[in-house]
């Protein structure tokens, strides 16, 4: 799959790009099924969220599933990535972030570069972040919010947060955001399941708390160039990878047909 001249000027302009549906409901029911035994193991890549037993994110799932180690090389994934991000590419984070009916809870505002910068020593804002929609994402029931056009700025001012969730993230002040917002808007990431999301390491983006009654579960996939690789090695595997072999593709219908990963 290639994005076309017009998709990589919207991501370029906003750096975002929402593409629905890209994954059928058989692919989506697929990853969907692969998820409960992973959600019952015992291990230290699974997080809860701060209050109650719901699950937060769980990561490191192409290492512990062979349905994501075939989803983190899918054509429709990787591909644009490379269009983006160049040729040579490796798996630097793969998880799906949970916002459980009525417990799920917020991720502040924040930039994934100042957490690959700060605590992996990555040397530049080159990743790229892949998100499939797992759940239909409404208003209702915690999507994402991104700031069109604040990837464009150098990267912002943030603060260590260890407090306020389960997850220690490096996040944006208020009046910082404000100002932002100001310019950009919001932008909520709405769709069906299968819808891809595609933006980079500067956008600033954040999710409210889930109080409706329906789940919210997201796959993301970061990819980084090899020549931006971490150096520094601080946190563990599942939470940033250490094989920086470029990924290669498979063949598009991988998911259905696992003799198509070989």
């Amino acid at each position: 799959m290639k994005l076309s001249d017009e998709q990589l000027e919207v991501f370029r302009r906003d750096g975002l790009l929402i593409l629905p549906s890209l994954f059928s409901a058989a692919e989506v029911a697929a990853i969907r099924a692969a998820l409960p035994p992973l959600y019952d193991e015992e291990s230290e890549a699974n997080i809860g969220e701060k209050a109650g037993t719901a699950p937060r994110t769980m990561m490191g799932l192409h290492q512990r599933s062979d349905l994501f180690d075939r989803l983190v090389r899918h054509p429709r994934l990787v591909e644009p990535a490379r269009q983006i991000a160049g040729p040579d590419l490796y798996i630097q984070q793969v998880k799906v972030n949970v916002k459980a009916a009525y417990e799920g809870d917020v991720w502040q505002w924040h930039y994934d570069f100042a957490t690959h910068h700060r605590d992996d020593g990555v040397p530049a804002p080159q990743a790229l972040n892949l998100h499939i929609l797992l759940d239909e994402v409404s208003h209702y029931n915690g999507p994402l919010y991104f700031i069109p056009g604040s990837h464009r700025h150098e990267p912002l001012p943030t603060f260590h947060d260890v407090t306020s969730t389960s997850y220690p993230l490096w996040v944006v002040d208020r009046e910082t955001v404000t100002n932002l917002i100001a310019v950009g808007g919001i932008t909520p990431a709405l769709g069906p399941p299968g819808t891809v999301l595609i933006f980079g390491d500067l956008m600033v983006h954040g999710s409210p708390g889930n109080m409706s009654p329906w789940d919210r579960a997201i796959f993301s996939l970061i990819l980084n160039p090899v020549a931006n690789a971490q150096t520094a090695f601080a946190r563990p595997e599942y939470k940033h990878h250490t094989d920086f072999s470029p990924v290669v593709p498979l063949a598009d219908d991988c998911l259905l047909e696992p003799a198509a990963a070989q």
